[in-house]
């Protein structure tokens, strides 16, 4: 099937799978495998869920969540309620998201709007759920869809220019031509000659319901910008729509690709806008966006405090909380007559250009001056505009951390006002994507091995493109209907800038047995507390590092640095390939198992925050290697290794599955088809000694990097109940690696496009540091305990067992050794998969010392501490473990983590 059809097909089983509750998997294509265990009753018994920040939320547009359940426990069809803990029905929303391979549900996804005011926690279990007292409603018609949440109604339209013609609260408009607002200019930099700007404006080209009540409803929108004048299309985008039962807000999800020439095509600015009608009178109509913390600019158009004249305490007062101001008839006249001679200021703009300073200035209308209103560091996101009859509230996560940014109020003195939320601001220097460098005469594979040699940087000309990466934002919108006081505002900005999420706790997480192996926190012994306190330590570390080093930027934000140098006190951010880390090592796998681990809220933001950089910005999505991720670099996309293991489902599967996100869940929906890239681009190319044409019946791809980036779309694709393809690749190839004569330690194999089955060969030993150490320890893990297949059972067990072993031991199972192998420390962790499961004290006693060793890792004697640097060798303070690389940090992490819950008991 062609790759588009396929892709198409599955994301339609998608949708159709979400709208219609729980169903079961393609149960005829289900893996073999033996008996289930025994139910637990967790679903009868119920789920504690809390939310993920502790504290119940003050405001919230609606949550979804999933949780899991232990395998048999939970039967396709099966009912779940929500309550409060003192028993209040909560109006939930429910759907399968994820199977186990006896066809029971293994993830559900849940919904809640804003009917019940939240509570710190909640009881999960099965029941018949409350129904919302209105319902969400969505009906359709060849024109548009409009989405009843029971408080206001938002109007979507199937094509054109504009992608929501309205939202309405009750007979008010609140707003109209909801767009997409693109700039584009000829050039980036000081050039003398008159630099031309474009206006694209969004042509919607598809509208699917996703999802339509009773609690949530979910629109997704796509479509191009397009050019006002002329013919020019570019910048796809896909935008969702979420609303929910009893709520006035609308969360949007905004992906756009870039798919210019980064050597013609400025991007000069990217935005939503809308038009806000204005009906009370200028005095009656407010501004406001949030500050620092908790701080709100609360302004009126047309102010009435501070005159040479006082109207009155009574009218000062309305004005300043955003209430109706008295009659005019009761003011005092000197104000009241004179009304037309107090400036109305129209326009306002909050610009965030960095990620330590923001400014606020406002004028009364185009042609005139802008005067400054006040400034600070770090501004919520989140602006108003509207009345006392209502408004929107206008906002986006992550203002600061993604700048330049911006939120722009126009013609509010007017009939309408006109809102911007910039995800880039006009304002910035029009966005730069050109490599970073010449080639410096790196035009042959042996000079580019020798550049590699010197700055780790695999450079080859052409590969260095931004052609098909991506960026996802996430905005709110509130529908309000009268001007919020500023305690509520400050509420609204909170929700925006930490959209309020429900968790399930680490015991239940656990208990559920998914994602391999990992166990909750435990301090309960020194040695267990003294590894604790180093992953605490690490994870600190590197989210400090974050803020004291500046990671932030549209580009950059949730990423992290490779490497250091102690001599400059810096990362090496311009050092190729020790700079931007782009999931080198799997610093995504590590956060993601911490917090599963230990529920606490700020590395799951850390996490999340690179979830969405690392499959999005260092993935190809549209072009020829479309699938493929960058290695790590300078520029994101500037390295020529493009590879499924930067790309891996592995590193985004776990936020799914917490989540139910569907924009996760098409990248590595996307992925299914990730094995058509070894057709197009040969990852050993420049090491190759022998001549080699791609055969799809006999592609080389390795069992390591290469079939772990398989076998996580496939596995995961499985679990969803997606395309049965999904599963046969996933046994044929789980097979075939377990009738190679050496199993994994072949090291490569002639894969078959068609089937996923690798081709017989001959013995042959061809083990590397990387293989294992980019998803596939994590997801053979999950493969062994979810498949009943011996064979591949014993290869990779053997596999776990050599790899650290002599090599006397290495050649007397395989026929020779290994060689000096890299990154031991990090290799703990299959022997110690290899003692639990095969019951061997030897094995278990081994992984701790190849743990505690520190090969390519931390030794147990490692400094374990920062110490800060400041003075003139810097240019600010900062904290410095010149011993911490982000690379030993995932490493030492992961192994750390699954030698607890595995060999725990084995720890002296």
């Amino acid at each position: 099937m062609p790759e588009l059809s396929r892709r198409a097909l599955l994301l339609g089983a998608a949708i159709t799978g979400a709208a219609s509750g729980l169903r079961a998997p393609w149960q005829a294509a289900a893996a073999p495998g033996g008996q289930s265990p025994a139910p637990v009753p967790a679903a009868e018994a119920g789920v504690s869920l809390r939310w993920l920040e502790s504290e119940a939320p003050q405001a919230l547009v609606g949550t979804t969540w999933g949780v899991p359940w232990p395998r048999g426990t939970l039967p396709v069809g099966s009912e779940l309620s929500l309550t409060t803990t003192t028993g209040q029905a909560v109006p939930v929303q429910t759907w399968p998201i994820g199977f186990w391979p006896d066809g029971t549900v293994k993830w559900t996804a849940h919904a809640i709007g804003t009917e019940v005011k939240p509570t710190q926690e909640y009881l999960l279990r099965k029941g018949k759920p409350a129904a919302p007292a209105a319902p969400l409603r969505v009906t359709e018609n060849d024109a548009a869809i409009e989405v009843d949440t029971g408080v206001i109604r938002c109007r979507i339209a199937r094509r054109g220019r504009v992608l929501v013609p309205s939202i309405s609260r009750g007979e008010r408009t609140i707003a109209t031509g909801g767009t997409l607002v693109c700039l584009r200019k000829d050039s980036a930099d000081d050039a003398p000659e008159v630099v031309r700007t474009e206006r694209f404006t969004a042509e919607v080209r598809a509208v699917t319901v996703e999802q339509r009540g009773p609690v949530r409803a979910v629109v997704r929108v796509e479509g191009v910008h397009r050019a006002d004048r002329g013919r020019r299309e570019w910048l796809p985008f896909t935008i969702r729509l979420y609303l929910y039962a009893g709520s006035d807000g609308i969360r949007m999800v905004h992906t756009f690709i870039f798919d210019g020439d980064e050597k013609k095509d400025f991007l000069a600015g990217l935005g939503v806008r809308f038009q806000v009608p204005m009906t009370d009178q200028p005095h009656d109509r407010h501004v406001r966006f949030a500050g620092d913390g908790d701080g709100v600019l609360s302004e009126a158009v047309r102010g009435i405090t501070g005159l040479r004249r006082d109207p009155g305490a009574a009218v000062r007062q309305a004005q300043v909380a955003g209430r109706a101001t008295p009659a005019l008839s009761t003011w005092d006249t000197r104000v009241s007559g004179r009304l037309a001679y107090v400036p109305a200021w129209g326009d306002y703009s909050l610009r965030q250009l960095s990620d330590g300073g923001f400014d606020i200035r406002k004028r009364t209308r185009a042609g005139h001056g802008w005067i400054q209103v006040d400034s600070g560091r770090r501004a919520a996101g989140l602006g108003y505009v509207g009345g006392i009859s209502g408004g929107l509230a206008f906002g986006m996560r992550d203002f600061w951390q993604l700048h330049p940014a911006q939120l722009d109020i126009r013609g509010a003195a007017g009939a309408a006002a006109e809102v911007t939320v910039w995800l880039y601001s006009p304002e910035a220097t029009p966005m730069d994507l050109r490599f970073y460098h010449d080639g410096m005469g790196q035009d042959t594979y042996p000079e580019q091995l020798e550049g590699l040699e010197i700055t780790y940087e695999d450079y080859e000309p052409g590969f260095g493109t931004p052609y098909g990466i991506a960026r996802t934002t996430e905005l709110s919108f509130w529908a309000l209907g009268a001007t919020p006081s500023a305690e509520r505002f400050a509420q609204l900005a909170a929700a925006t800038r930490t959209p309020p999420l429900i968790v399930a706790p680490p015991a239940h997480l656990h208990s559920a047995g998914v994602f391999g192996d990992w166990s909750p926190v435990d301090r309960g012994t020194p040695a267990r507390r003294e590894i604790e306190d180093r992953l605490d330590f690490l994870f600190d570390h590197h989210r400090d590092q974050v803020e004291q080093r500046g990671w932030y930027g549209f580009w950059n934000y949730g990423d992290i640095m490779h490497s250091y140098d102690p001599d400059r006190h810096v990362w090496r951010y311009d050092i190729g390939g020790y700079a931007w880390d782009n999931s080198e090592l799997s610093p995504d796998l590590w956060l993601w198992y911490q917090y599963l681990r230990s529920g606490r809220a700020e590395v799951f933001r850390f996490a999340e925050a690179m979830t969405r950089h690392t499959g999005e910005v260092d993935v190809y999505h549209l072009g020829k290697w479309r699938d493929l991720g960058t290695r790590h670099g300078v520029q994101h996309w500037a390295d020529s290794a493009k590879q499924l293991r930067i790309s891996t489902a592995a590193y985004r599967r776990i936020f799914y599955f917490l989540t139910a996100d569907e924009r996760v869940g098409d990248l590595m929906r996307d992925l299914v088809d990730g094995d058509r890239t070894f057709l197009v681009l040969d990852p050993i190319r420049k090491i190759r000694t022998e001549p080699y044409e791609p055969d799809p019946h006999a592609l080389s791809v390795s069992l390591g990097t290469d079939w772990s980036g398989l076998a996580a779309a496939f596995l995961t694709e499985w679990e969803r109940g997606g395309d049965p393809v999904a599963l046969r690749k996933l046994l044929a190839g789980a097979r075939s690696i377990g009738a190679l004569p050496n199993g994994f330690i072949q090291g490569n194999g002639l894969y078959d496009l068609d089937t996923g089955a690798f081709a017989p060969a001959k013995p042959a030993v061809s083990v590397g540091a990387l293989g294992a150490v980019f998803g596939l320890v994590e997801i053979c893990s999950e493969l062994v305990g979810l498949l009943d297949i011996p064979e591949f059972t014993r290869a990779w067990l053997q596999y776990c067992r050599l790899y650290n072993a002599t090599a006397e031991e290495q050649k007397a199972e395989t026929g020779q050794s290994f060689g000096s192998l890299n990154l031991r420390q990090a290799h703990s962790r299959l022997t110690a998969f290899a003692a639990a499961k095969t019951g061997n004290a030897t094995l278990a006693a081994r992984a701790w010392q190849e743990f505690y060793a520190g090969h390519a890792g931390y030794a147990r004697n490692a400094p374990w501490r920062s110490v800060r640097v400041d003075g003139p060798a810097v240019l600010k303070p900062v904290d410095e473990a010149s011993f911490v690389s982000t690379n030993a940090s995932a490493q030492y992490g992961l192994a750390a983590i699954q030698c607890l819950a595995l060999v725990g008991d084995h720890l002296t």
